[in-house]
């Protein structure tokens, strides 16, 4: 099978191409990029080693390659106008916000701008994988979440769905510097990161918490999240944590079985109550480890994902052996780095 990525030199779309370098089901990879054509991919990312051989080329010249799957790993805004053009032509899988939203007034509330093309609003089934699998399964469009909204979602949606929690959602996440992406920032540079967190656009002022409350309001059930994001000095990593109201008496092994009955034949998602998860479990792979304590009338609920993995790329390809009918862990690791 042939897969394309576009953006193949930022972060996401780096790991991309390593992760597809070593797919058993894709036989030819597209590395498309703006600001490296003509360069050696190797060249651009000499962790490849030898997996890909070629140079990077330009959208012009990916009509030519006829891909089965696009990933599209470019920037809010700019990421379907630039690919546009082979919807219905190709799978295309976007990392983007893009598509993520189903009312164009939703999405433009949340990035403060028009639409670039809203034909497209609610055409793309939301890549939540755990969630939306049946979707996935026969979907043209596929837009992937944000690492924000799978980390924090995962662990509330079977929750909020058996109405053992609801009402206010008091989320702090903290993310690692990569989920900023592959950019010039001062803000970004080691110096202003190092031994320093912050938090940034508190409550709904973040463009995710929008992305967040609409696949809670799915559920049926009333809830109103306030989420609070944090950077802190990690190169990637992402840990969320969300205090609740619990609605009803509950013992952790009814927590237990909630959790197994919506993520037991799931290979990424790892629950455990006797140990609260740790971003260093999960780097490199793409679980998302959940955890719980019950306090009182309220529960404390934890998760972390590599923000880079489950949280981007390796969700992508996830959703890609889905759509294809692969064995849906191929290419893609349960276990984290040492």
């Amino acid at each position: 099978m042939k897969a394309a990525v576009l953006g193949a030199t930022g972060y996401t779309g780096m790991l991309l191409l390593r992760i597809l370098s070593t797919h058993k089901e894709i036989d030819s990879i597209a590395a498309v990029s703006t600001t490296a054509i003509g360069k050696k991919i190797e060249r651009g990312d000499p962790g490849l080693y030898n997996n890909i051989k070629g140079e990077y080329i330009s959208i012009e010249e990916l009509k030519t390659f006829k891909a089965d799957v696009i990933f599209s790993a470019l920037p809010h805004l700019t990421s379907l106008p630039f690919y546009k053009d082979f919807i219905g032509k190709s799978v295309i899988i976007d990392l983007s916000a893009d598509l993520r939203y189903e009312k164009q007034s939703d999405f433009e509330d949340a990035y403060g701008t028009d639409h670039s093309d809203p034909r497209f609003i609610g055409k793309a089934v939301y890549g939540l994988t755990e969630w939306y699998k049946k979707d996935i399964k026969n979907a043209k469009l596929i837009a992937n979440p944000g690492c924000y909204p799978t980390c924090t979602l995962l662990p509330l949606l079977p929750l909020l769905k058996e109405g053992i929690i609801g009402g206010d959602l008091s989320t702090t996440a903290l993310s690692g510097i990569s989920g900023a992406g592959k950019k010039a920032n001062i803000n970004n540079l080691f110096v202003e990161r190092s031994e320093n967190c912050n938090a940034y656009s508190p409550g709904r002022r973040h463009r995710h918490q929008s992305e967040i409350q609409k696949e809670l309001d799915y559920t049926g059930k009333k809830s109103d999240i306030i989420f609070t994001p944090h950077l802190v000095p990690l190169r990637r990593g992402m840990f969320v944590t969300t205090t609740v109201h619990l609605l009803k008496k509950i013992k952790d092994s009814d927590i237990e079985k909630i959790f197994a009955d919506y993520y037991g034949d799931s290979p990424f998602i790892k629950v455990s109550k006797d140990q609260i998860p740790e971003t260093s479990h999960v780097l490199g792979s793409n679980r998302c480890d959940i955890s719980w304590e019950i306090c009182g009338d309220r529960i404390i609920i934890f998760s972390v994902i590599d923000n880079l993995l489950k949280g981007a790329s390796g969700q992508a390809v996830q959703n890609m052996n889905i759509r294809f009918g692969f064995k849906e862990s191929e290419g893609l690791r349960t276990w984290g780095d040492l």
